[in-house]
Protein backbone atom coordinates (compact mmCIF):
# COMPACT_ATOMS: atom_id res chain seq x y z
CA UNK A 1 0.00 0.00 0.00
CA UNK A 2 2.97 2.51 0.80
CA UNK A 3 4.53 1.90 -2.25
CA UNK A 4 1.51 2.49 -4.37
CA UNK A 5 1.19 5.78 -2.34
CA UNK A 6 4.36 6.83 -3.50
CA UNK A 7 3.72 5.53 -6.87
CA UNK A 8 0.27 7.84 -7.38
CA UNK A 9 2.93 11.07 -5.58
CA UNK A 10 5.57 10.70 -8.23
CA UNK A 11 2.79 10.57 -10.88
CA UNK A 12 1.20 13.55 -9.60
CA UNK A 13 4.57 15.14 -9.70
CA UNK A 14 5.04 14.25 -13.02
CA UNK A 15 2.13 15.64 -14.31
CA UNK A 16 2.60 19.13 -12.24
CA UNK A 17 6.58 19.27 -14.16
CA UNK A 18 4.76 18.39 -17.46
CA UNK A 19 2.15 21.03 -17.14
CA UNK A 20 4.37 23.59 -16.06
CA UNK A 21 6.75 22.58 -18.84
CA UNK A 22 3.76 22.93 -21.58
CA UNK A 23 3.02 25.95 -20.74
CA UNK A 24 6.69 27.32 -21.06
CA UNK A 25 7.19 25.70 -24.57
CA UNK A 26 3.60 26.74 -25.63
CA UNK A 27 3.93 30.36 -25.25
CA UNK A 28 7.96 30.14 -27.01
CA UNK A 29 6.20 29.23 -29.90
CA UNK A 30 7.00 32.11 -32.62
CA UNK A 31 3.93 34.46 -33.52
CA UNK A 32 1.25 35.73 -31.97
CA UNK A 33 -1.68 33.75 -31.21
CA UNK A 34 -4.34 36.18 -30.54
CA UNK A 35 -3.67 37.31 -34.45
CA UNK A 36 -3.65 33.83 -36.01
CA UNK A 37 -6.90 32.83 -34.20
CA UNK A 38 -8.73 36.31 -35.29
CA UNK A 39 -7.16 36.22 -39.00
CA UNK A 40 -5.09 38.51 -40.89
CA UNK A 41 -8.07 41.09 -41.64
CA UNK A 42 -8.79 41.60 -38.33
CA UNK A 43 -8.54 44.59 -36.82
CA UNK A 44 -5.78 45.74 -34.03
CA UNK A 45 -8.20 46.57 -31.81
CA UNK A 46 -9.91 43.12 -32.15
CA UNK A 47 -6.66 41.51 -31.70
CA UNK A 48 -6.03 43.41 -28.52
CA UNK A 49 -9.42 41.95 -27.54
CA UNK A 50 -9.05 38.44 -27.63
CA UNK A 51 -5.57 39.16 -26.39
CA UNK A 52 -7.37 39.92 -23.05
CA UNK A 53 -9.64 37.41 -23.34
CA UNK A 54 -7.20 34.82 -23.39
CA UNK A 55 -5.18 36.33 -21.07
CA UNK A 56 -2.36 37.02 -22.46
CA UNK A 57 -1.82 40.90 -21.80
CA UNK A 58 -0.96 39.40 -18.12
CA UNK A 59 2.55 38.94 -17.22
CA UNK A 60 3.97 35.17 -17.62
CA UNK A 61 4.24 34.55 -13.90
CA UNK A 62 0.08 35.21 -14.05
CA UNK A 63 -0.38 33.45 -16.56
CA UNK A 64 1.16 30.69 -15.12
CA UNK A 65 -0.50 30.97 -11.46
CA UNK A 66 -4.07 31.15 -13.05
CA UNK A 67 -2.97 28.04 -15.47
CA UNK A 68 -1.71 26.23 -12.32
CA UNK A 69 -4.62 27.10 -10.33
CA UNK A 70 -7.38 26.12 -12.81
CA UNK A 71 -5.30 23.06 -13.63
CA UNK A 72 -5.70 22.03 -9.62
CA UNK A 73 -9.46 22.35 -9.47
CA UNK A 74 -9.94 20.31 -13.33
CA UNK A 75 -9.86 23.39 -15.74
CA UNK A 76 -7.60 23.26 -18.64
CA UNK A 77 -9.85 26.33 -19.97
CA UNK A 78 -11.84 27.38 -22.73
CA UNK A 79 -10.29 26.69 -26.63
CA UNK A 80 -9.80 29.77 -28.23
CA UNK A 81 -10.48 28.14 -31.31
CA UNK A 82 -14.16 26.66 -30.78
CA UNK A 83 -14.74 28.20 -27.27
CA UNK A 84 -15.76 24.91 -25.89
CA UNK A 85 -14.20 24.19 -22.58
CA UNK A 86 -11.09 21.93 -23.26
CA UNK A 87 -12.02 19.62 -21.04
CA UNK A 88 -15.37 18.45 -23.14
CA UNK A 89 -13.31 18.58 -26.37
CA UNK A 90 -10.62 16.31 -24.92
CA UNK A 91 -13.54 14.10 -23.51
CA UNK A 92 -15.79 14.12 -27.10
CA UNK A 93 -12.13 13.11 -28.96
CA UNK A 94 -10.52 10.78 -25.92
CA UNK A 95 -12.73 7.75 -26.65
CA UNK A 96 -11.53 7.33 -30.33
CA UNK A 97 -8.03 7.58 -29.06
CA UNK A 98 -8.69 4.81 -26.47
CA UNK A 99 -10.22 2.28 -29.30
CA UNK A 100 -7.45 2.71 -31.57
CA UNK A 101 -4.80 2.60 -29.02
CA UNK A 102 -6.18 -0.96 -27.19
CA UNK A 103 -6.48 -2.37 -30.58
CA UNK A 104 -3.14 -1.36 -31.83
CA UNK A 105 -2.24 -2.85 -28.09
CA UNK A 106 -4.14 -5.73 -28.52
CA UNK A 107 -2.69 -6.73 -32.35
CA UNK A 108 1.09 -6.09 -30.46
CA UNK A 109 0.39 -8.50 -27.73
CA UNK A 110 -1.38 -10.83 -29.69
CA UNK A 111 1.45 -11.25 -32.49
CA UNK A 112 4.30 -9.58 -30.63
CA UNK A 113 4.38 -12.50 -27.60
CA UNK A 114 3.62 -15.79 -29.64
CA UNK A 115 5.97 -14.40 -32.43
CA UNK A 116 9.00 -14.00 -30.13
CA UNK A 117 8.20 -17.14 -28.19
CA UNK A 118 8.44 -19.06 -31.94
CA UNK A 119 11.75 -17.79 -32.97
CA UNK A 120 12.96 -18.24 -29.20
CA UNK A 121 12.05 -22.05 -29.80
CA UNK A 122 13.31 -22.54 -33.58
CA UNK A 123 16.58 -20.05 -32.83
CA UNK A 124 18.87 -20.13 -35.79
CA UNK A 125 16.19 -21.87 -37.92
CA UNK A 126 14.52 -20.43 -40.82
CA UNK A 127 11.33 -19.29 -38.81
CA UNK A 128 13.62 -17.11 -36.84
CA UNK A 129 15.80 -16.31 -39.24
CA UNK A 130 12.11 -14.45 -41.42
CA UNK A 131 10.85 -13.26 -37.73
CA UNK A 132 13.94 -11.27 -37.30
CA UNK A 133 13.73 -9.80 -41.16
CA UNK A 134 10.22 -8.64 -40.36
CA UNK A 135 11.06 -7.38 -36.44
CA UNK A 136 14.02 -5.43 -38.47
CA UNK A 137 11.50 -3.80 -41.68
CA UNK A 138 8.78 -3.14 -38.27
CA UNK A 139 11.28 -1.05 -36.60
CA UNK A 140 13.31 0.88 -39.38
CA UNK A 141 9.83 1.95 -41.26
CA UNK A 142 8.24 5.25 -40.32
CA UNK A 143 4.52 5.26 -39.41
CA UNK A 144 3.08 7.84 -41.80
CA UNK A 145 5.22 5.78 -44.54
CA UNK A 146 3.71 2.37 -43.43
CA UNK A 147 -0.03 4.09 -43.26
CA UNK A 148 0.26 5.45 -47.06
CA UNK A 149 1.30 2.18 -48.18
CA UNK A 150 -1.45 0.63 -46.61
CA UNK A 151 -4.03 3.25 -47.81
CA UNK A 152 -2.71 2.79 -51.51
CA UNK A 153 -2.80 -0.83 -51.41
CA UNK A 154 -5.73 -1.60 -49.56
CA UNK A 155 -7.95 1.24 -50.18
CA UNK A 156 -7.46 2.66 -53.53
CA UNK A 157 -6.22 -0.76 -55.54
CA UNK A 158 -8.30 -3.34 -53.78
CA UNK A 159 -10.62 -1.15 -52.45
CA UNK A 160 -11.39 -3.20 -49.70
CA UNK A 161 -10.88 -1.15 -46.71
CA UNK A 162 -11.86 2.54 -46.17
CA UNK A 163 -8.98 5.56 -46.26
CA UNK A 164 -9.74 7.66 -43.90
CA UNK A 165 -12.45 8.23 -41.21
CA UNK A 166 -14.27 6.56 -38.77
CA UNK A 167 -17.35 6.37 -40.39
CA UNK A 168 -17.33 2.59 -41.33
CA UNK A 169 -17.06 1.18 -37.81
CA UNK A 170 -14.43 -1.56 -37.41
CA UNK A 171 -13.69 -1.51 -41.00
CA UNK A 172 -12.11 1.91 -40.55
CA UNK A 173 -10.22 0.96 -37.44
CA UNK A 174 -8.33 -2.17 -39.24
CA UNK A 175 -5.85 0.53 -41.15
CA UNK A 176 -4.76 2.79 -38.78
CA UNK A 177 -4.32 0.13 -35.64
CA UNK A 178 -2.00 -2.15 -38.14
CA UNK A 179 -0.02 1.17 -39.01
CA UNK A 180 0.20 2.06 -35.16
CA UNK A 181 0.69 -1.74 -33.97
CA UNK A 182 3.43 -2.27 -36.98
CA UNK A 183 6.40 -1.24 -34.40
CA UNK A 184 5.07 -2.51 -31.32
CA UNK A 185 4.74 -5.71 -32.89
CA UNK A 186 8.21 -5.64 -33.73
CA UNK A 187 10.04 -4.28 -30.49
CA UNK A 188 8.07 -6.64 -28.62
CA UNK A 189 8.70 -9.60 -30.59
CA UNK A 190 12.36 -8.90 -29.94
CA UNK A 191 12.46 -8.65 -26.43
CA UNK A 192 10.07 -11.60 -26.28
CA UNK A 193 12.59 -13.53 -27.93
CA UNK A 194 15.62 -11.99 -25.92
CA UNK A 195 14.19 -12.94 -22.66
CA UNK A 196 12.80 -16.72 -23.81
CA UNK A 197 16.48 -17.33 -25.07
CA UNK A 198 17.76 -16.27 -21.64
CA UNK A 199 15.06 -18.65 -19.58
CA UNK A 200 15.65 -21.17 -21.49
CA UNK A 201 19.25 -21.51 -20.94
CA UNK A 202 18.49 -21.64 -17.19
CA UNK A 203 18.82 -24.93 -14.97
CA UNK A 204 15.32 -25.47 -13.67
CA UNK A 205 14.39 -25.34 -17.61
CA UNK A 206 16.92 -28.30 -18.25
CA UNK A 207 15.62 -30.27 -14.72
CA UNK A 208 12.24 -29.55 -15.81
CA UNK A 209 13.28 -31.96 -19.28
CA UNK A 210 15.51 -34.44 -17.31
CA UNK A 211 12.10 -34.79 -15.49
CA UNK A 212 10.20 -36.11 -19.12
CA UNK A 213 7.95 -33.12 -19.19
CA UNK A 214 7.00 -32.19 -22.77
CA UNK A 215 8.63 -29.50 -25.06
CA UNK A 216 5.54 -27.14 -25.09
CA UNK A 217 5.06 -27.90 -21.40
CA UNK A 218 8.85 -26.41 -20.64
CA UNK A 219 8.53 -23.76 -23.13
CA UNK A 220 4.92 -22.83 -23.09
CA UNK A 221 4.37 -23.35 -18.80
CA UNK A 222 7.45 -23.14 -17.41
CA UNK A 223 9.60 -20.43 -19.90
CA UNK A 224 7.29 -18.25 -21.17
CA UNK A 225 6.05 -17.06 -17.80
CA UNK A 226 9.31 -16.17 -16.31
CA UNK A 227 10.12 -14.31 -19.59
CA UNK A 228 7.26 -11.89 -19.54
CA UNK A 229 8.05 -9.46 -16.82
CA UNK A 230 10.29 -7.40 -19.00
CA UNK A 231 8.01 -7.83 -21.84
CA UNK A 232 5.13 -6.23 -19.73
CA UNK A 233 7.47 -3.66 -18.91
CA UNK A 234 7.76 -2.78 -22.52
CA UNK A 235 4.16 -3.59 -23.35
CA UNK A 236 3.43 -0.51 -20.80
CA UNK A 237 6.45 1.89 -21.71
CA UNK A 238 4.81 1.07 -26.11
CA UNK A 239 1.58 1.96 -24.82
CA UNK A 240 3.33 5.83 -24.69
CA UNK A 241 4.95 5.25 -28.02
CA UNK A 242 1.18 4.09 -29.72
CA UNK A 243 0.01 7.69 -27.83
CA UNK A 244 2.61 9.79 -29.81
CA UNK A 245 2.31 7.98 -32.96
CA UNK A 246 -1.51 8.11 -33.02
CA UNK A 247 -0.68 11.67 -33.66
CA UNK A 248 0.58 10.91 -36.88
CA UNK A 249 -1.86 7.75 -37.61
CA UNK A 250 -4.66 9.85 -37.02
CA UNK A 251 -3.65 12.65 -39.14
CA UNK A 252 -3.07 10.53 -42.20
CA UNK A 253 -5.98 8.21 -41.57
CA UNK A 254 -8.25 11.79 -41.04
CA UNK A 255 -9.09 9.50 -37.30
CA UNK A 256 -11.14 11.73 -35.06
CA UNK A 257 -8.95 11.38 -31.96
CA UNK A 258 -6.45 13.24 -29.80
CA UNK A 259 -3.68 12.99 -32.04
CA UNK A 260 -5.33 14.81 -34.63
CA UNK A 261 -7.24 17.25 -32.26
CA UNK A 262 -3.49 18.07 -30.94
CA UNK A 263 -2.28 18.68 -34.91
CA UNK A 264 -5.27 21.42 -35.33
CA UNK A 265 -4.50 22.90 -32.28
CA UNK A 266 -0.92 23.39 -32.98
CA UNK A 267 -1.57 24.81 -36.05
CA UNK A 268 -4.38 26.89 -34.77
CA UNK A 269 -2.08 28.28 -31.89
CA UNK A 270 -4.75 27.04 -29.25
CA UNK A 271 -2.75 27.20 -26.35
CA UNK A 272 -5.50 26.01 -24.09
CA UNK A 273 -6.08 23.16 -25.99
CA UNK A 274 -2.49 21.80 -26.59
CA UNK A 275 -1.66 22.72 -22.55
CA UNK A 276 -4.58 20.07 -21.86
CA UNK A 277 -3.45 17.34 -24.56
CA UNK A 278 -0.24 17.19 -23.45
CA UNK A 279 -0.86 16.83 -19.97
CA UNK A 280 -3.99 14.57 -20.55
CA UNK A 281 -1.08 12.23 -23.05
CA UNK A 282 1.49 12.60 -19.88
CA UNK A 283 -1.35 11.64 -17.28
CA UNK A 284 -2.51 8.37 -19.79
CA UNK A 285 1.33 7.19 -19.96
CA UNK A 286 1.51 7.64 -15.96
CA UNK A 287 -1.31 5.48 -15.41
CA UNK A 288 -0.58 2.90 -18.05
CA UNK A 289 2.85 2.37 -15.79
CA UNK A 290 1.69 2.67 -12.51
CA UNK A 291 -0.60 -0.64 -13.65
CA UNK A 292 2.05 -2.06 -15.44
CA UNK A 293 4.08 -2.15 -12.01
CA UNK A 294 1.26 -3.31 -10.00
CA UNK A 295 0.80 -6.33 -12.72
CA UNK A 296 4.10 -7.59 -11.70
CA UNK A 297 3.15 -8.99 -8.65
CA UNK A 298 0.79 -11.02 -10.17
CA UNK A 299 3.02 -12.41 -13.21
CA UNK A 300 6.01 -13.09 -10.93
CA UNK A 301 5.21 -13.91 -7.29
CA UNK A 302 8.47 -13.20 -6.23
CA UNK A 303 8.33 -9.90 -6.95
CA UNK A 304 7.84 -7.54 -3.26
CA UNK A 305 7.21 -4.10 -2.86
CA UNK A 306 8.21 -2.35 -0.10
Amino acid sequence: MLYVIKRVLGVMVTILFVAITVFLMVRLLPGDPARVIAGMLASPQDVERLRVQLGLDQPLWVQAGIFLTDLVQGDLGTSARTSNPVMAEIGARLPATLILAAAATLLSIGAGIPLGSWAAARAGKLPDVLISTFVLFGISMPVYWLGLMLIIVFSIRLRWLPAAGAGDGVYSLILPAVTLAAFSIAFIVRITRSSMLEVLRQDYIRTARAKGAAEGTVRWRHALRNALPPVITVIGLQFGELLGGAILTETVFGWPGLGRLLVDSIFARDYPMVQGLVITFALMFAVVNLIVDLTYRVIDPRVRYD
